[in-house]
């Protein structure tokens, strides 16, 4: 087969997994990772390289800035001590572990070598994770912990991550030459994130048409991390940094007719580098596995189950210690945190710590280890195996396991949702209420009807139905957008709630011939 035919089937065999997934309710990446695996073992099967230094930024720059896009500031700022700990505490607790185990299995690896194998497996993914939290309910101050540690965890293990693989390539660093390094690179990602996020959104704001807008979306992405690459800086820390920035503004200054487009292509571009990072390091397991003798292969799998190991119960260790610490600083009057439910039970702390499934930063970061770098077959091997067995274990126990201990809460978005239409089309009211016309008193009908079924459905049900086009239409819509807005920005809402009338307001524009 040639490298087009290559490439259709496996998108086809993508979507398939994907579609299969869903149905019996797993994570798709969990199909995924076993596709990869067993492309390894076809005859015939294709052996795509991509160059190392372009792993990081093609997989990870637009899948990081579509999920920090959606991050609510309000929700990670409430939310700021578990993600806080797990962060810094766990990813660093585990890439010690890791390095530590990988050491003592392999005495002759070096030391860096091994620390950069910690940081490379130590960041969960997101994608597995809300795949499952999106089929189920789960407290909203929980999904939102995993949330924000699965956006803010990839910049710290890429930080230890570029400093062990500086110290193998250096042969020696000392901390003089860290610290400097450490400092710029959380400092001035910060900074040049924010920059960005203010420069660039007047300049693109300027371009209309849909194609072309989509186009300079995904070029200024991969333009803020190359830059920011180039200046010794975090580009992941940039580019989370760059869309928190540009997302408090974007829903203003981008139409309903721009935006529907362009977060269906980004969802449609998730997936497709999702899928070519699962298969690509399935083409880099077969040449590793091929040229192993038995013994080694015995010990590459040993390793691998003992890492897996040490990477699920370093994580399950930390969220007791931290409950455990937590619940006994706030009985000993020490700690006094706003909301009790802060603090997570025993049941959901266990829900946590088995959302720990690794993905694709795992994925593109051992991919994109330099090619001569010691011990590099070996920890490909080795990512690949704890993303597997990380998506396979907990990957298809999750949801059982969630269904079981039965975790609710009082659905705070939709509380938020049916509180926010209720404001937005009053005010879409008052914006018609002095046209005499009769059209604007259908159209007060009609949306009296919706205060009405707002009224009813206390948890923010989603409205149904087309309207007609109209400007009339068009210039409510746009009150009711500017109060949602409001809402959004005094933090009366926060983002989940503000996404999904955003998402209600732009159909009704787009049927409105907005």
């Amino acid at each position: 087969m040639s490298t087009f035919e290559w490439i259709i089937a496996l998108l086809l065999g993508a979507v398939a997994l994907s579609a299969l997934a869903r149905r019996i309710k797993v994570p798709y990446p969990t199909f995924l990772a076993i596709g990869g695996a067993l492309i390894a073992f076809v005859p015939d099967s294709p052996t795509w390289t991509l160059q190392p230094d372009l792993a990081l930024a093609l997989f990870v720059a637009p899948v990081l800035l579509d999920a920090a896009f959606d991050t609510s500031l309000r929700d990670l700022r409430n939310n700021w001590v578990p993600v806080a700990t797990l962060v810094v505490a766990a990813v660093g607790l585990t890439t010690v572990a890791v390095a530590f185990v990988a050491h003592r299995l392999f005495p002759d690896m070096p030391w860096a070598a091994a620390v950069a194998l910690g940081a490379i497996v130590a960041p969960p993914d997101a994608a597995a994770a809300v795949a499952i939290l999106s089929q189920v309910k789960l407290p909203y101050r929980m999904v939102k912990v995993l949330e924000g540690e699965s956006l803010l965890n990839d910049a710290s293990s890429l930080l230890i991550y570029r400093i062990a693989v500086g110290a193998v390539v250096m042969e020696h660093l000392t901390w003089s030459e860290v610290a400097p390094t450490i400092a710029l690179g959380l400092v001035g990602s910060v900074l040049a994130g924010l920059v960005a996020g203010r420069i660039i959104p007047p300049i693109m704001e300027r371009v209309r048409e849909v194609p072309s807008a989509i186009i300079v979306q995904f070029a200024t992405t991969f333009m803020i991390w190359i830059g920011a690459e180039h200046l010794g800086l975090s580009g992941i820390l940039t580019i989370v940094v760059y869309a928190i920035t540009i997302a408090q503004s974007a829903p203003a200054r981008m139409p309903a007719r721009l935006r529907v487009p362009s977060y269906a292509v980004w969802e449609t571009t998730v997936f497709v580098l999702n899928v070519l990072a699962f298969m690509l390091i399935g083409m880099q397991m077969r040449p590793i596995w091929t040229k192993l003798d038995t013994d080694v292969r015995w010990e590459y799998c040993v390793a691998a189950a003992w890492i897996l190991a040490t990477v699920i119960l370093v994580r399950l260790l930390w969220i007791t210690f931290y409950r455990t610490t937590l619940r006994a600083l706030i009985a000993h009057g020490i700690y006094h945190p706003k909301d009790p439910k802060q603090v997570a039970s025993p049941k959901g702390g266990l829900i946590i710590s088995w959302c720990g499934m690794r993905g694709l930063v795992t994925l593109a970061t051992a991919f994109a280890l330099p090619e001569n770098f010691p011990y590099r077959d070996f920890i490909v091997f080795i990512a690949f195996a704890v993303v597997l067995g990380s998506l396979v274990i907990q990957g298809l126990t999750l949801r059982p396991l969630i269904l079981a201990f039965d975790l609710r809460d009082d659905d705070p978005v939709g509380v938020e949702v049916a509180r926010a239409r209720a404001i937005a089309y009053r005010a879409a009211l008052d914006a018609i209420e002095d046209d005499p016309s009769e059209e604007a008193e259908i159209l007060r009908l009609e949306y009296r009807a919706i205060l009405m079924q707002a009224d009813d459905d206390p948890h923010g049900g989603i409205v149904n139905g087309e309207l007609p086009a109209d400007p009339l239409r068009r210039r409510a819509i746009e009150a009711a957008r500017k109060s949602v807005f409001h809402l959004r920005t005094t933090e009366v809402i926060g983002d989940d709630a503000f996404h999904r009338l955003e998402e209600e307001l732009d159909r009704a524009e787009l049927s409105a011939g907005g």
